[in-house]
């Protein structure tokens, strides 16, 4: 890993990411963490641009599509606790155009860790049930620190992993209220 300029501005707008991402769970107005956690995405995207990480990026452009989504359905249809067929085909939607973009970035099975990360993700901010939010939230940690670990990230894997470690504990104290 050569750090040069390109790595170190990766590492930033890498830090950036995840202290707007950290921000977005103080604000109380969804408009705002809306519009925080574009910019979030967009901050990981310019990083994984930096490191030439592809799939990385691609999987930013199937996050912006889906929270883009979410926001003008919740929007429209308020918030709803059941899932419709509607949902069902969004959701096979957003799987499809994950698989095309891998496809079109595929630098080796562990470029889809993003991939397979991005999938669960969604998945879990799809359906829902917070305590299955907060399970996913684990392998999913566990998928975006090895991803970073490919693309030499030092700063997504120290930050990915004090993710993973707080979906541990909030997954364990939700587990925990509810008597399990």
């Amino acid at each position: 890993m050569n750090w040069d300029v390109t790595y170190i501005l990766s590492q930033v707008f890498t830090i950036l990411m995840y202290v707007l991402l950290a921000i977005t769970y103080y604000v109380k107005n969804r408009k705002t963490v809306l519009i925080i956690s574009f910019l979030s995405l967009i901050a990981n995207a310019i990083a994984y641009i930096l490191l030439n990480a592809y799939t990385g990026l691609a999987m930013c452009i199937v996050a912006l599509v889906r929270n883009i989504y979410f926001l003008i359905d919740e929007k429209k249809n308020g918030k709803q606790d059941e899932i419709t067929k509607k949902d069902i085909f969004v959701l096979a939607i957003l799987y499809i155009i994950s698989i095309i973009f891998a496809v079109f970035t595929y630098e080796g099975f562990l470029s889809l860790l993003s991939v397979f990360a991005t999938m669960l993700y969604t998945y879990s901010v799809w359906q829902k049930k917070t305590s299955v939010y907060k399970l996913c939230g684990i392998p999913v940690g566990i998928l975006w620190v090895a991803y970073n670990l490919y693309v030499k990230s030092v700063f997504g894997v120290i930050l990915e992993g004090i993710l993973l470690i707080s979906s541990m504990i909030g997954y364990r104290l939700e587990m925990k209220q509810k008597g399990e």
